[in-house]
């Protein structure tokens, strides 16, 4: 088995301020992550959401556990807070840090998808965003 080491993986999708988009975004976003990064739940050690302040109707820490991947972070540190308001910024934005454990020789596959890819062009079109 190879040694592991500690990264930080990240990501953004934009969402509608409906619980159903909350859920059906962080659903599409964290899949998308533990599917590219491999990621199996005794990797993660934790996920720490952050949004702007026109999503309200969800906490995305509530819609990853209601999501259809919430088996994979069922044990996992889970965080939210909120995006700091800066004038002309994206808006409807759910990012995400997740911390986890891989190879050590591995190159995080991050994911900026559904609206967010404008965020970091540097690195979106390299993951599929």
């Amino acid at each position: 088995m190879p040694n592991k080491r500690l990264f930080g993986i990240r990501g953004a999708v934009c969402a509608e301020n409906t619980p159903e988009s909350v859920v059906r975004a962080v659903d599409t976003l964290c899949s998308r992550l533990f599917t590219q990064n491999a990621l199996q739940a005794d990797d993660i050690v934790s996920i720490h959401f952050t949004v702007t302040s026109d999503i309200t109707a969800l906490n995305p820490a509530t819609a990853l556990r209601q999501s259809s991947v919430a088996g994979t972070a069922r044990q996992t540190a889970l965080f939210c807070s909120a995006e700091p308001s800066i004038d002309g910024a994206l808006p409807r934005v759910i990012r995400v840090l997740l911390i986890a454990y891989l190879p050590e020789t591995a190159r995080p596959r991050h994911a900026y998808i559904g609206g967010a890819a404008s965020l970091r062009p540097d690195i979106a079109g390299h993951d599929g965003a």
